[in-house]
């Protein structure tokens, strides 16, 4: 299906076309780019309502601004899409996060208007600044560099690293703080209600227009005097600092709050703002979802909402033959709250993603024991740290790629102090169109390397609850992992009573007569189609789900070794000190000889698709499996 562009935007492939216009006419162009947003994802799906709140924003940039000489960096990249738009990917964007396609995010090899590669949160300011800096010793003192980031990435700790360091830094920095009140779901804390205070305050809006006022005397001279510089640094100590502004006592210049869809306006302060020096801040407000009414009233749902019918609003939903299995998700949300009807001692803790790991759940059912801490893993792991040596036991659900932001507070904090603290880490393994940034690739060798750990994974539902009883029971005390995919299980009926299992103990699925498959996680169910597939050609082989790659069920090993030949091992991580790896050593420490070979993914970032296809590419989906089946048991008799 072929998407026209309007008449304003089909004229626009690069940023150099967007400056043909006159500025009055930037205004049918933001139009014209938001119904664009709205036309595609509607039919091809993809995030949305970060894009469609950055619309005028991302106009204006580039019309201000002399791209990609003038660096532009996006913070997470659910808001590019505007970007992606009008800097040569129009034509390609309905390939957007399709397999072989185009990104969801900013990427540097994809264009050179991706300045930085981006998916995870709070990242901008820091990069900008190294750019800003490196500008700096170039020599190239004409060069700006904007980090666009939004009040929900703003409370990472590493916003404020880079925050804190730009402050003392003579660069040619802009930060946009894109003020919606939003990430996926609605900001939480201190800062989100810092912000509100300046938008509404009628001392911060008086100071606005007072800094306008001097501005526009400096946009009709054209250049910079000194009268207007001095007047704009007693209106900011005169205005803010007695309103104590957080920004400026970090050195910046701060200007707003502005309306952030007002693009002639933004035009005018950003081609102002480029003639001071320093570090400086805009705090522009913006709607998001802006020009779409379903996805301005629920902002959450609209965030990545699918296909949907852009006139009705109506979200498109697969009817299955027959009812799917839960998402691993709810299941993980729907039995913290069983546990913790049972277990006072239970808390559930997020950074920021309350709908997507479901423990939005809990804080519905006992919202005084659930916390979303906003984006700040490291926070969220030290702060179960903290609530486990009083005698609590914390669930801390983070996705398994997020997860890499906390080690060191994983490491230090929890695990050499053998905290009683239970990861739960949502998307390990392959997490779809989300891609390289997203996929739960290495939580097996990093965590497996950590003293203490318990690292385990689910092969169904049934395995995910009775290893989070597991976790919780007081026998367990001490940092105790799961890991489970994206997506939906495999048990409809699945709220079975709990069990407890044995820490270290593996289990047996099938005999098997010369090769033994050894799986760890839901990898297991592709080991058991593919078996389904080898026993209809009359080949039937072992298949052992071990559940615990730390500890390993050494005596069930022991056992496989004395039977087994051959042995093949599957994993939905990364085979370089993976689980596989974990096997190789225990040969190597009990000096086996039979045939191992090990299934998992590459030494190499895997991109996006859908996650059968990328199963497949990674060679370990039931027919890959299968085909390693028959190639290891043909060898012995070719040789």
């Amino acid at each position: 299906m072929k998407i026209e562009a309007g008449s304003y935007l089909s004229q626009i492939q690069f940023p150099d076309d967007l400056k043909k216009f006159k500025e009055e006419d930037l205004v049918k162009v933001s139009a014209e780019l938001r119904q664009y947003i709205i036309d595609m994802v509607s039919v091809y799906g993809g995030h949305f309502g970060a894009s469609l709140g950055v619309v005028e924003l991302s106009v204006a940039l580039h019309y201000a601004f002399n791209t990609p000489y003038d660096q532009l960096v996006w913070d997470v990249g659910h808001q590019a899409y505007g970007h992606k738009i009008l800097t040569g990917r129009r034509d390609q964007f309905y390939t957007n996060r399709v397999y072989k396609g185009l990104s969801g995010f900013p990427k540097r090899s994809e264009s050179e208007y991706d300045t930085f590669g981006v998916g995870h949160s709070s990242t901008s300011i820091s990069a900008a600044l190294g750019m800003a800096v490196a500008s700096r010793i170039k020599g190239e003192l004409d060069r700006q560099h904007v980090a666009i980031i939004g009040d929900g990435a703003m409370t990472a700790g590493l916003a404020f690293e880079g925050l804190n360091h730009a402050g003392v830094e003579d660069s040619n920095i802009i930060v946009v703080l894109n003020d919606n009140c939003m990430s996926i779901d609605p900001n939480v804390g201190a800062l989100k209600e810092y912000l509100t205070d300046i938008t509404t305050s009628p001392t911060y809006n008086k100071f606005k227009d007072d800094v306008w006022k001097a501005l526009d005397k400096l946009h009709k001279v054209g250049q910079v005097s000194q009268d207007i510089i001095s007047k704009l640094q007693s209106t900011m100590k005169g205005g803010l600092l007695k309103h104590s502004n957080m920004f400026e006592s970090l050195r910046f210049r701060y200007f707003g709050p502005v309306d952030g869809h007002d693009v002639n306006h933004m035009v005018k302060i950003f081609n102002d703002l480029k003639k001071i020096p320093g570090p400086k801040l805009l705090h522009i407000v913006t709607v998001k979802g802006k020009g779409y009414a379903p996805a301005e009233k629920d902002q959450t749902k609209w965030h990545a909402p699918g296909l949907f019918d852009k006139v009705s609003g109506e979200i498109y939903k697969s009817v299955p033959s027959k009812p799917l299995p839960p998402k691993y998700q709810d299941v993980f949300g729907h039995t913290l709250v069983e546990l913790a009807e049972k277990n006072e001692k239970i808390v559930g803790i997020t950074p920021a993603m309350p709908s997507g790991s479901s423990m939005n759940i809990m804080m519905k059912a006992m919202p005084k024991r659930s916390f979303d801490v906003g984006i700040a893993e490291q926070h969220a792991v030290t702060f179960s740290a903290g609530l486990a040596t009083q005698g609590l036991v914390p669930f801390c659900n983070i996705y398994s790629s997020f997860m890499q932001r906390a080690y060191d507070q994983v490491v230090h904090d929890v695990a050499l102090q053998k905290l009683h603290v239970v990861f739960c880490m949502d998307r390990a393994g392959l997490a779809g169109a989300d891609g390289a940034t997203h996929h739960g690739m290495i939580d097996i060798p990093f965590m497996r390397c950590v003293p203490n750990m318990v690292v385990s994974a689910p092969m169904n539902e049934e395995e995910l609850r009775n290893l989070m009883y597991t976790a919780q029971l007081d026998k367990n005390a001490g940092p105790f992992s799961i890991r489970y995919p994206r997506g939906n299980g495999q048990m409809p009926e699945w709220r079975t009573p709990f069990a407890e299992i044995e820490i270290g103990k593996g289990r047996v699925l099938t005999e098997g007569e010369e090769l033994a498959i050894l799986s760890f996680g839901t990898a297991g169910n592709l080991a058991a189609s593919a078996i389904e597939i080898l026993n209809e050609k009359g080949i039937f082989v072992g298949h052992y789900d071990m559940r615990f790659v730390k500890p390993l069920d050494e005596r069930l090993l022991h056992d496989i070794f004395a039977k087994y030949k051959k042995i093949l091992t599957v994993e939905d991580g990364t085979i370089m000190g993976g689980f596989g790896s974990a096997i190789l050593e225990f040969m190597a420490e009990h000096n086996y000889t039979a045939e191992l070979k090990r299934l998992g993914m590459p030494d190499a970032y895997v991109e996006h698709g859908e996650q059968s296809e990328l199963y497949a590419e990674c060679g370990f989906d039931a027919k890959s499996i299968s085909k390693m089946v028959k190639a290891m048991l043909m060898a012995k008799v070719l040789a």
